[in-house]
């Protein structure tokens, strides 16, 4: 009879080894990732070169995704648009809404004339796309609200400037890498944009709720004025926006305002323009630190000696004397 063996079960080194060092990695992997994130929460700034490097990798497959996707849409929009009506009665519906959104505007653009009656020689140029490109995708499962466009600076494209579909505001440039570029929309729980009512001069702001509606809060506090339906464009406020872009339609009123249903819905946005900054000098005026202040971690400079005035060094020579 053989004698008992007096190994245990997993009593191999090499296994304990094994063991030991996948634990090892485990903990340096997750306090690595510890460390990231408490760093893209206190420097969001630091990672933009990294976000951009990975957002033009993936840009091109982002591309033709959307194309299949873009295509998918019409082909399923065709057969719903057979069933309801026909396809060109769903073509026609969209034009008439489109044409509605232009009639708001135009609206606007005449309040806006009434009020620089006065002042026939102030005229705003048409500002001409700085790039037009396909919108590759968008958030819609967490409170901030991106998208990511299919060009970026090598197409002109920088920080800041506004994004516009055929319909109105989608948001504005926020990061750009060499070939996309991300975007703040308008829903985002940090976007805020001066609104004003198409047909007059109510204005307010529009805040992102982070759900897709916006939440219009009103500059003078008192009775509402709103009701649902109205229209609500830019004001021209701030300079990034020219005023009297469509932005969203009252869906419902609240004591401050109301709540807000975009017009340009980036879900259904396929192609937009990306246009240069209104009024880009009076921006970069206002962003600019002020002139008398130093640099932030700069020491002061040290005060130079100051040399002796012609009356103390005559005096003193008197003294000597």
């Amino acid at each position: 009879m053989a004698p008992p063996s007096s190994r245990r079960a997993g009593f191999s080194k090499k296994a304990q080894f094994s063991l030991f060092t996948g634990y090892l990695l485990a903990g340096a992997a997750a306090l690595l990732g510890a460390g990231l994130l408490a760093l893209s929460l206190w420097q969001p700034a630091a990672f933009a070169p990294l976000r951009g490097v990975a957002s033009d990798v993936v840009t091109p497959a982002g591309t033709g995704t959307a194309a299949v996707r873009s295509g998918s849409q019409g082909i399923f929009a065709s057969i719903a648009g057979y069933f309801n009506a026909g396809s060109q009665n769903a073509e026609l519906r969209r034009e008439n809404e489109i044409a509605r959104i232009r009639l708001a505007e135009a609206e606007a653009v005449k309040a806006e004339n009434l009020r620089l009656k006065g002042l026939l020689a102030l005229r705003d140029a048409e500002s001409k796309p700085v790039a037009t490109a396909r919108l590759v995708g968008s958030t819609a499962t967490s409170g901030r609200r991106h998208a990511y466009l299919g060009a970026g600076s090598a197409s002109g494209i920088k920080p800041g400037m506004p994004v516009l579909s055929e319909r109105g505001v989608i948001g504005r440039v926020l990061e750009t890498g060499r070939f996309s570029s991300r975007v703040l929309l308008l829903t985002d729980s940090e976007s805020v944009l001066p609104v004003r009512r198409a047909k007059d001069n109510v204005i307010a702001f529009a805040e992102g709720r982070g759900d897709g509606l916006l939440r219009i809060r009103l500059v003078n506090l008192g009775v509402n004025p709103l009701k649902v339906g109205d229209m609500m464009v830019t004001s021209g406020a701030g300079g990034y926006y020219r005023p009297g872009v469509a932005v969203a339609i009252i869906a419902r009123i609240t004591p401050d305002g109301g709540i807000a249903r975009l017009v340009a819905e980036p879900a259904a946005t396929n192609f937009v323009s990306v246009l240069p900054i209104h009024e880009a000098e009076a921006v970069a005026e206002l962003e600019a630190p002020p002139s008398g202040a130093a640099p932030p971690g700069a020491s002061p400079s040290p005060a130079p000696p100051s040399s002796p005035t012609p009356a103390a060094t005559t005096g003193g020579a008197a003294a000597e004397e």
